[in-house]
């Protein structure tokens, strides 16, 4: 195990290492100034190093491997057949059999989003520069909404077996069309939002999520239709965070 954090953590120096030369080097060669607090941004980076392989590792042996396992139980014909009588047949093509695949996406998508660090941090900074008229908790319940639906829809498609872009088509015309009517103070944050919940915390197990299904479901490739419950994930908070600014702007209107 050792070892293996030891190369995650060679891994990383290697990847960080470059924005660390363009940092220094645009610090030294066209603002020509000393790096303010050296020590303390030196320390900093150690912690970015360490903390990112500890993250990295941590991610290999259990966020990537639960969201796995979670998708090949609850797939699995034992479990599937364990909740219908005895003697009814069980159809796994059937994409109503797979009900707390559903279930567990909504959860899985709602309860990840909100702890996902990035978007606390956008959220909190869309409060302090709109002077409180954003509130913290709307807007990460707002995305998480979006992306629990995503997910549920994404894990449909898998089952199914639909082809992946007509739902995204269809996800960036309802945006196109919300943004036509919706407040201009909150269209740059509602399309940020769908970047900030694909993070640290979401897509490793959302990705894993998609890969256990595709490997479980019969008559799914991991390779066609593992990947995409991201674009979901990405797409659909766009589209609750528009429509919870119209919501809210529609209210103030009517109670005033």
């Amino acid at each position: 195990m050792e070892q293996k954090l030891l190369e995650t953590l060679w891994g990383t120096v290697a990847d960080v290492l470059p924005i660390t030369i363009i940092i220094i080097g645009f610090q030294a060669l066209v603002i020509r100034r000393p790096i303010a607090n050296l020590e303390r941004v030196g320390f900093g980076f150690v912690y970015v190093l360490v903390g990112l392989a500890f993250f990295l590792q941590g991610l290999e042996m259990a966020l990537f491997p639960l969201g796995k396992l979670m998708a090949q139980q609850l797939t699995a014909p034992d479990f599937l057949a364990g909740l219908h009588p005895a003697g009814e047949a069980v159809n796994q093509l059937d994409w109503t059999r797979y009900g707390w695949v559903y279930v567990f996406a909504l959860a899985i998508g709602f309860s990840t989003t909100i702890a996902e660090p990035s978007l606390l941090a956008v959220a909190m900074k869309a409060h302090q520069v709109s002077g409180g008229v954003i509130g913290v908790w709307g807007l990460r319940i707002a995305v998480a909404v979006g992306v629990a639906f995503g997910i549920a829809l994404g894990s449909y498609r898998i089952i199914t077996g639909m082809p992946l872009h007509w739902y995204i088509i269809v996800g960036y015309m309802i945006v196109l069309v919300q943004t036509l009517f919706a407040p201009r103070t909150i269209i740059p944050l509602a399309y940020d939002s769908g970047g900030v919940t694909t993070s640290t915390v979401t897509v490793p197990i959302v990705a894993a999520l998609g890969l256990g299904l595709a490997s479980t479901v019969p008559g799914r490739n991991p390779v066609f239709d593992g990947f995409g419950l991201i674009a979901f994930a990405s797409v659909f908070p766009i589209i609750t965070v528009l429509a919870y600014a119209q919501i809210s702007a529609w209210w103030a209107n009517k109670t005033q």
